[in-house]
């Protein structure tokens, strides 16, 4: 008889032999909210979830499209709430304290590190060396950490910089994608295993390419196939006043994101979002529209309703006082989406059980078909 493998002294040689080797799943445990309720949902398939940690996250998009007000801002507050220490690397030296401070951000040296840096090699250095002191502590002591890059596409190479002294600028012919690429690779498998994430913001460019119209994202393919969650945003004006109310000046900006990648949920669902420059963005802004796209609230004379026409405890408003969460009514939508989606999971579930158990049946009647039948002696 064979003798048995040993899986757990395989275990125990392989980690020996292969330093910082991590066995087993790595599902994220902790998320960061991005401040919208659709985007968190389009994004993990959770309305109280956002990015994880562990993971890379990239907002992609042009100038002005909100990709600091959400990256820089919201999930720079929303870390520093669930008691996540953040490292925010500017490369573009735009971030002032003010700013931050406006959009709820705590600038104090306790749970935030602001770092100023032009060069690639000098972030890849700075990340190495923390994760080299992170591994070092005992695992009860590591804290939780978030980096927040701003932007991948301002960041520099030893080439432009060495060029531009000498007034010679003839481009880097290729090498910063192949950084920028190495730079998100190690960063996936330094993380992975550990409760730190990393959130980057990057530029956009117009295509050429009349058969795919999507703006193409800056610094190479690389890194995007490296990250687990990519979005995509664009700039759209935004024509209206707190009441909802259309006007001809310009209130703010329609931040229009589109998922171009994801692991945690469908890809290439879009949601617009408003964010006022007074009052800045509602969390549930966007949730009508993907309300209705799901086909959750349906238009009932000039007012929005949710549930059967016959239910008396149907909700219907008009799109002004859905938009506003008025009465809660946005939350029991949300609430019904979540309860939406344990149900099918559950019905995936015992489908899957249900076939494999089709399959495994079928397997042992053709097993005892090509069986031969024993001779009587």
């Amino acid at each position: 008889m064979a003798k048995p493998f040993d899986v757990s002294k395989f275990r125990k040689n392989i980690s020996k032999s292969i330093a910082g080797l991590s066995i087993g799943f790595n599902d994220p445990t902790d998320w960061v909210s991005t401040g919208n309720y659709a985007l968190n949902y389009l994004i993990s398939g959770d309305f109280t979830k956002g990015i994880p940690l562990g993971k890379v996250t990239v907002f992609a998009g042009e100038s002005g499209a909100g990709k600091s007000y959400i990256c820089s801002g919201n999930i720079v507050k929303a870390a520093q709430e669930q008691g996540i220490f953040v490292v925010l690397i500017d490369s573009e030296n735009a971030l002032d304290e003010n700013w931050l401070h406006a959009l709820g951000v705590d600038t104090s040296e306790e749970k935030l590190l602001k770092l100023n840096m032009a060069m690639i090699d000098d972030v890849a250095k700075t990340v190495n060396d923390f994760m080299a002191e992170y591994r070092a502590m005992a695992e009860e002591d590591r804290p939780k950490v978030l980096f927040v890059i701003d932007s991948l596409g301002m960041l520099l190479t030893p080439t432009d910089v060495d060029q531009f002294q000498k007034g010679d600028l003839k481009g880097d012919m290729g090498r910063k994608p192949k950084a920028l690429t190495a730079l998100v690779r190690n960063c996936v498998n330094m993380f992975g295993s550990a409760n730190v994430g990393l959130v980057a913001t990057n530029h956009t460019y117009a295509s050429q390419d009349m058969f795919d119209p999507d703006d193409k994202i800056s610094g190479g393919q690389g890194f995007i196939y490296a990250s687990s969650i990519v979005v995509a945003m664009r700039k759209l004006k935004l024509k209206e006043d707190e009441d909802g109310n259309k006007v001809s000046d310009v209130m703010g900006i329609r931040a229009a994101c589109k998922i171009m990648k994801t692991r945690f949920n469908k890809p290439f669902e879009s949601i617009q979002i408003k964010i006022p420059y007074e009052t800045g963005m509602n969390p549930y802004s966007g949730l009508v529209d993907m309300a209705e796209k799901a086909g959750l609230l349906v238009k009932d004379g000039n007012r929005l309703r949710f549930g059967d026409v016959e239910d008396p405890n149907a909700i219907k408003q008009f799109r002004k006082a859905w938009e506003s969460n008025e009465e809660g009514c946005l939350d029991k939508v949300m609430e019904h989406l979540k309860n939406q989606t344990k149900e099918v999971n559950i019905e995936d579930v015992e489908a899957s059980m249900d076939v494999a158990t089709e399959m495994e049946m079928k397997a042992i009647d053709e097993a005892e078909a090509v069986q031969p039948e024993e001779t009587e002696e």
